[in-house]
């Protein structure tokens, strides 16, 4: 049989779509650049029976499967390879468990992110994890590429909530890893590896997430510097003095200087740099003074803390605003999403602007200094082959940069097509071997998500 064939003979027709413009506007994310291929069949499962029927259905018709989340990956991660299934897990959106005794969940992979939180924060409870799109991005997509946040510099990464991972493998079997249990010693850490692999290990069909306690509501400060190196030293000494922020994020001039155009914020548009950080407990009042004492002896040229959660939202706000102020440009984005240790952050965002300078593009750059993941903004006209090719060259820089600095090619967005070029550049040859043998392990045949990731 062919393929629609194998799969109508598992599947209700509900489930498979086989017209090509709808199957095409579910092939590729939100990447500049990556292009997809064309998918032969979309699948919508709504249970993990049925994503079996159609792993079963792509073996006996010889065809890849390239699984799909809310589809706003940004480097290619889910891009339609030719003839493949279009394996789109936004029908599997239950919330299956809410445990407020042991402080977990276990949800379908098609959830999404806020709405999680959301009903967690009913029973007193709080999912950290927090990426940009946390709007529409889904649980099972952060957990595919490992997604972070703001929040992150006190909280930690998808990684560190998921307790376990229910997983259907190329074969058509299905494991659950992990335990509900807060402790386990028993055999080898298979959760973690399938925690940011991209979809090429197997398809996550379950989640159990770690939860904890609500935080208490945020101090904020901000802090205007005029020169880079004085902000680098600021967020240094302010983990040196063991302060430990739940919130630090930096924005440039350029982001400034665009935010304030479409906004009108009152910003300072003569500052190189704006540096916005919060505080949570008991103690946060003192934490966050102390903190913007730390920035105005490092030569802060303004700075201003709130204790009050309502201001600090506001002083906050022209963060969330820079990448809805750059794209009403209404030109191409290119965001890079490399990260490197704090103590070479000033080194890094230098390097940035001089890339920027030579190459002659617009390069603004955002992102969460308390982690050192930062995410400078190519902001082109895609239309104007000279500047898709500086742009390039100015895209490859940064990686290098960031390579350069002890740091790595991707902090949170994952790996996909975009970056999988520069991945030899990062690993080293044994260690990228051991993982290509491991994907081989779980995926002889290369039929998940082909092309991808390693």
């Amino acid at each position: 049989m062919g393929l629609l064939e194998e799969l109508r003979s598992r599947l209700d027709d509900a489930c498979i779509q086989t017209d090509a413009d709808v199957v095409g506007s579910y092939s590729s994310d939100r990447a500049i650049f990556e292009e997809g291929g064309t998918a032969a069949i979309l699948v919508m499962p709504r249970t993990t029976a049925e994503v079996v029927a159609t792993v079963e259905a792509a073996n006996a018709a010889d065809v890849p499967i390239v699984p799909r989340g809310a589809g706003t990956g940004l480097t290619g991660g889910s891009n339609a390879v030719d003839d493949c299934i279009m394996l789109s897990l936004h029908r599997m959106n239950e919330i299956l468990e809410i445990d407020t005794v042991n402080r977990m969940c276990r949800v379908q992979p098609g959830v999404i992110n806020s709405d999680l939180k959301k009903e967690v924060a009913k029973v007193g409870l709080f999912y950290p994890p927090d990426p940009a799109s946390v709007e529409i991005s889904s649980i099972g997509g952060n957990v595919a590429t490992n997604a972070g946040g703001l929040c992150c510099v006190k909280y930690g990464v998808t990684r560190d909530y998921v307790m376990g991972v229910e997983v259907v493998l190329a074969t058509g079997e299905v494991i659950r890893t992990g335990r509900k249990t807060i402790k386990s010693s028993t055999g080898l850490d298979l959760t973690g590896l399938f925690v940011g692999s991209e979809g090429v290990l197997g398809v996550i069909t379950e989640v159990t997430l770690k939860l904890v306690g609500a935080p208490p509501a945020p101090a904020t400060a901000v802090a205007y510097f005029d020169t880079l190196e004085p902000a680098g030293a600021a967020i240094v000494e302010i983990f040196q003095e063991g302060h430990e922020p739940s919130l630090m994020e930096i924005m440039d001039n350029a982001c400034l200087q665009r935010v304030e155009s479409v906004y009108s914020m009152g910003l300072d548009l003569n500052a190189a740099c704006l540096l916005m950080m919060q505080t949570e407990g008991d103690d946060s009042g003192p934490q966050i003074a102390a903190i913007a004492d730390i920035c105005s002896k490092n030569g802060a040229t303004f700075v201003y803390h709130a204790e009050d959660p309502h201001e600090g939202d506001m002083l906050i706000e022209a963060r969330r605003k820079a990448w809805p102020a750059f794209e009403k440009l209404g030109k191409a984005l290119l965001p890079e999403d490399v990260a490197v240790p704090r103590d070479r952050l000033p080194e890094l965002l230098a390097g940035i602007t001089d890339i920027a300078e030579r190459h002659d593009v617009m390069l603004p750059t955002l992102g969460h200094a308390g982690d050192g993941n930062m995410h400078p903004l190519l902001v082109f006209d895609g239309n104007d082959a000279a500047e898709v090719e500086r742009v390039k060259a100015a895209f490859h820089e940064i990686i290098a940069l960031a390579i350069s600095l002890d740091g790595t090619i991707a902090g949170e967005h994952g790996v996909g097509t975009l970056k999988r070029p520069f991945i030899d550049d990062e690993v080293e040859p044994t260690h990228l071997g051991v993982q290509r043998r491991v994907r081989d392990m779980f995926d002889p045949a290369g039929r998940f998500n082909p092309g991808k990731a390693l």
